[in-house]
């Protein structure tokens, strides 16, 4: 299922257009089955208006220092993941090509498990899941809530039988007063 995606721009005479509507396909991987990743703009550099609608190219799934992520990702049913027939070299080979950086940021001994320099703003759109900081706390999460995430360490776990899908924005951050 592909999301779409309307964006606006300037003429040559500044007016307002509608400079690209097109349906964003999501960025799917082996090693999380189910998982759907909607990578539908972000920048790592400081923007201005790309008034031909053209997504500004990212180099890497997270942003880098002056950048930003705008898309919508699927935490799949846990009992989904990691199935025993998963060739895991493969996976992590299909996940660098797709998702580029991601497995960097991941914690090879606790799946699931990352820290990013950002500032993530995330609604969930459908389903439930679970948000676990290091420490071992969770909260539930449903259709309707949202989670500032201040660049802590954390996983999203799936316990139920149905998807839980997410709108993301993932904004540079630093994490100078640590």
């Amino acid at each position: 299922m592909g999301i779409r995606r309307v964006v606006t721009g300037h003429d040559a005479a500044g007016n307002a257009v509608f400079a690209s509507d097109e349906v964003v396909e999501p960025d799917t991987l082996q090693l999380v089955p189910g998982a759907e990743f909607f990578q539908l703009w972000g920048s790592d550099e400081k923007m201005s208006f790309p008034d031909d609608g053209s997504r500004p190219a990212v180099p890497t799934y997270f942003p880098g220092p002056n950048g930003f992520r705008f898309g919508v990702f699927t935490v799949a049913p846990d009992a989904a993941v990691f199935t025993e027939d998963l060739d895991i070299e493969a996976a992590l080979v299909e996940m660098e090509e797709k998702l580029p950086g991601m497995a960097a940021h991941m914690e090879p001994d606790n799946p699931g498990m990352h820290t990013t320099a950002t500032i993530d703003y995330e609604f969930i759109v459908s389903g439930r899941c679970v948000l676990e900081l290091d420490d071992g706390a969770t909260r539930e999460l449903a259709a309707g809530d949202t989670v500032i995430q201040n660049g802590t360490r954390h996983a999203w776990r799936n316990p139920y039988d149905e998807p839980c899908v997410l709108v993301v924005v993932l904004i540079a951050a630093n994490h100078s007063g640590m």
